[in-house]
Order: C-alpha cells, then structure tokens, then sequence
C-alpha cells in the first residue's frame, strides 16, 4: 500500500500565531461619541412632548365624585343610628349629677314638709333650685374641660349635635324630675303652686339663662365663672323673694310673664350656644 505522509507542519505557523496576537492586543475599541448622552435626552424629551397626553378637567371630576359616591356608600353600612348615637351619649353622661339633682330635690321637699317657717322655706327653695341648675354645668363643659373640642368636631357626628344630645337629655331628665317634685310639692304636701313657681322655677329658669348664656358667649369663660355667676343671682334674688312688699305689688299674672320670658330667653341662648359651639375651640 502506498500510504500517503502528512504534511509536515509549517514551521511558520508558531510565529504567525505570535504576530497575529500582537495584532489583536494592539487594537483599540473605538472612542465613544461625547454627543451621545445629549442626543438621548433631547429623544427623550421630544418623545415626551409628543406622547403628553392634555388631562381633561369633566373626567378628572367624575372619577372624584365616583370615588367620593363609592367612599359614602361603603361609610353608610358603618354609620350609626341617631338613636344609637343618643344612646353611646346617655352611656357617656355621667349619671352621678342626676343622683345629685334628685339628691337636691328630696332636700327640698322635705324642707317643705318638715318647717312651718315660710322664710326658711324660700330661702332653701332659692338656693336648691340654684344648685340643681349647677350640677348641670359640669357636664356641659366637659368639651373644654377635657380639651376635646377638636377630636369631637371631626368625628362624624358634629359638635354641635353632641351638644344638642347632651342638652336633650339633661333636659328630658330634668324635666321628669321637676314633674314628680312639682306634682309631689303641690299634691301631697299641699304647697301653693304659685310660690312654688316664684321660689324654685323662676329662679331655676333664670340660672339656666346665666349658664347657657355664659357658655355660648364668644369670650371664653370657663365653669367656675358660671357657678360664680350663678351664685351671685341666688344672693340677688334672696331679698327679693324674701320682701313681702313685692309680693303685694308684683301679681301672679306678673310672676307668670317672668317666668314666660326666662324661658324665651333660655330657649335663645341653647339656640345660640348649638349655633356657636364650633367658634370656641380650646386653643381660642
């Protein structure tokens, strides 16, 4: 057989290798464009300024309400029943000034029935309807006292209808507990409903004026300012009632048209207070 022998191998094949390797180490990658940062940006910028989409006003505003509508829709499943809310309010009312009302009442029925003194009686008749007034005042300025007139006017239910359920329901209580104290005075202790009108209602009705009008005032005062105010009208009208000249002078039609226009004037200043009850906040 006639084998065929390889070639031998090029002895020029080592140092072409070499050269060509000298060739690849001495090739450099070509320079990068300093313009091509800034040819981006203007790309993107042209870019941006035609694909800006101009926002439309009607769309934006609907898309608010839907979402105001949706946010009312969900709330009203939560929201509480003004009932409920009367009744969270009559649980948050401390009940111990009620125990002292008709602590205050029991005091003077029982002066009533206990001394034939009539100066004695209107004396006590004219402080203990000043005092169960009083015992009011605490819980109505319970809002400054605590310094929670901020908290209770952005909660759902307004300041002014927390004061309007709090004036609901003293007023309820007060007026059950005057109506068997009343009836109790007239019926069974045989009381004259007229001196009782001038002796307990009247002053009562005008101390109820002093305390509604002090904390509806634009000025801040504060609870002890009432008390004292009323205080100082349970001295004023002592005298008064206990002058046996006015009573000849000042007929019960009278005495009735005073009592009519303390209620008048009670009545406005509840209204002015539920009116004005958001102007006061506790840093004014």
């Amino acid at each position: 057989m006639n084998l065929e022998k390889h070639p031998k191998k090029s002895a020029e094949h080592p140092t072409g290798l070499k050269k060509h390797m000298e060739k690849t180490k001495t090739w450099k990658h070509p320079k990068k464009s300093a313009e091509h940062p800034a040819n981006l940006e203007e790309q993107l910028k042209t870019y941006r300024e035609q694909t800006q989409a101009a926002p439309k006003e009607a769309l934006i505003q609907k898309t608010i309400q839907n979402a105001k509508d949706a946010f009312y829709l969900a709330q009203q499943e939560h929201t509480l029943l003004y009932r409920e809310f009367l009744w969270i309010q009559l649980k948050l009312i401390q009940k111990k000034w009620w125990l002292l009302q008709a602590l205050v009442l029991c005091m003077a029925g029982a002066a009533i029935a206990s001394t034939g003194w009539e100066d004695y009686i209107q004396r006590g008749m004219a402080v203990s309807s000043t005092l169960f007034v009083i015992l009011t005042v605490p819980e109505f300025w319970k809002n400054r006292s605590c310094r929670s007139m901020e908290i209770e006017e952005a909660a759902y239910y307004s300041l002014r209808q927390i004061y309007a359920a709090r004036m609901l329901l003293f007023g309820m209580a007060d007026i059950l507990l005057l109506t068997l104290f009343c009836s109790t005075a007239v019926t069974a202790l045989h009381f004259p409903f007229e001196k009782l009108l001038v002796q307990f209602l009247l002053p009562a009705a005008v101390t109820s004026c002093i305390c509604f009008g002090t904390l509806g005032s634009r000025r801040r005062i504060n609870e002890t300012s009432a008390v004292i105010l009323s205080i100082l009208w349970s001295a004023l009208w002592l005298p008064i009632t206990l002058n046996e000249k006015i009573y000849i002078i000042l007929t019960p039609p009278l005495w009735l048209g005073c009592f009519g226009a303390a209620l008048l004037f009670l009545a406005f200043t509840i209204s002015r207070t539920l009116s004005r009850c958001g102007e006061y906040w506790e840093t004014a």
